[in-house]
């Protein structure tokens, strides 16, 4: 589903400052959108009247064209997924039972529920026969945010919101839910809205990021965009100064080869292959420790759109770098 927010504003009572401030945003069906900036910058009150947590001051919000405004809350939250900091598990109910809340609100059958439980565990990579009967507590924190985004995805979706979800986790469990992540949105193709503020975390997830300051878009691009052309200096030092190899890992292939200039072919079945969105860092590793000449490069759809190799990378890089300094 597309979303469009139009002159949204937010006021609360007291505060000299809006907390959104006249905000126009149109996000495309199947995008995986980052709201980036400080604490207190807006994003978070932005996601939270996606779902009507929150209310605007003024100015709507459109899901596929239709005004929330128009829609009963509890009816709109229920379409829309939604994944915390904390989890929001229930620390009494098993995690079969979690899974299944909103399925069992819109009343669908028990088997249809144990099946889309089996699914979802899956799918976060949490063996259904280990995990179903467990409570929360039972679980680390990394397993507990699976299990809150497979909640999340219960009743399939079409929207996904997501509040500093990987924020309280270590660093390794963190780059693991990334991955995760990005592998569930190869798949499923939902519409994802995801605040952070942090840099690191947004580039390496973003479609395009959503870069806010006192509750003003103070620019929207793709991570290239911005790191290359950031639109004044709060984002220049929002962004920072990033060697070739920090800036690897902050872009996606997609980022470094014109995929309009090359020829889609035959959906690819052997292994290895690249596909567009990952890592740039992770691919030229993969490259230097197999040593081969050239990967593959597949689209979602794991269709051939070309090849990369070490030295396209680095000559883009190169390029990159050139561009960063003139900006």
């Amino acid at each position: 589903m597309s979303i469009a927010y139009k002159q949204v504003h937010k006021q609360y009572p007291g505060v000299p400052a809006p907390a959104v401030d006249q905000v126009n945003l149109s996000v495309r069906e199947g995008e995986l959108i980052v709201f980036l900036g400080p604490s207190g910058c807006g994003k978070t009150t932005l996601l939270k009247m996606t779902n009507r947590l929150y209310e605007p001051t003024s100015g709507t919000i459109e899901i596929d064209g239709t005004d929330i405004s128009t829609m009963q809350p509890e009816m709109l939250r229920r379409q829309i997924g939604y994944v915390i900091q904390q989890n929001g598990l229930f620390p009494h109910m098993r995690i079969e039972d979690n899974i299944a809340v909103v399925p069992r609100l819109l009343h669908w059958s028990e088997p249809s529920i144990s099946s889309r439980i089996d699914e979802l565990l899956e799918m976060v990579h949490l063996d259904p026969k280990s995990f179903r009967k467990r409570l929360p507590s039972q679980l680390s924190g990394g397993q507990q945010q699976r299990v809150g985004i497979a909640r999340a995805l219960a009743a399939d979706p079409s929207i996904l919101l997501m509040d500093e979800p990987f924020g309280a986790i270590d660093a390794i469990t963190r780059l693991s839910l990334q991955d995760e992540l990005l592998r569930i949105q190869r798949r499923t193709k939902k519409t994802i809205l995801f605040v952070t503020h942090d840099v690191d975390e947004a580039f390496r997830l973003a479609d395009r990021i959503v870069v806010m300051q006192s509750g003003k878009i103070v620019q929207f691009d793709t991570p290239y965009a911005i790191i290359t052309n950031p639109a004044n200096d709060f984002v220049k030092q929002l962004v920072g100064d990033r060697d070739i190899y920090r800036r690897m890992n902050l872009l996606k292939i997609s980022d470094i080869l014109n995929v309009k200039d090359m020829v889609k072919g035959a959906v690819v079945s052997t292994k290895p292959v690249v596909h567009l969105d990952e890592c740039v860092k992770d691919v030229f590793t993969r490259l230097v420790e197999t040593r081969s000449k050239e990967l593959i490069v597949v689209n979602h759809m794991n269709c051939r759109v070309g090849t990369i190799d070490i030295e396209t990378i680095l000559d883009q890089m190169e390029q990159h770098g050139r561009d960063y300094a003139q900006s």
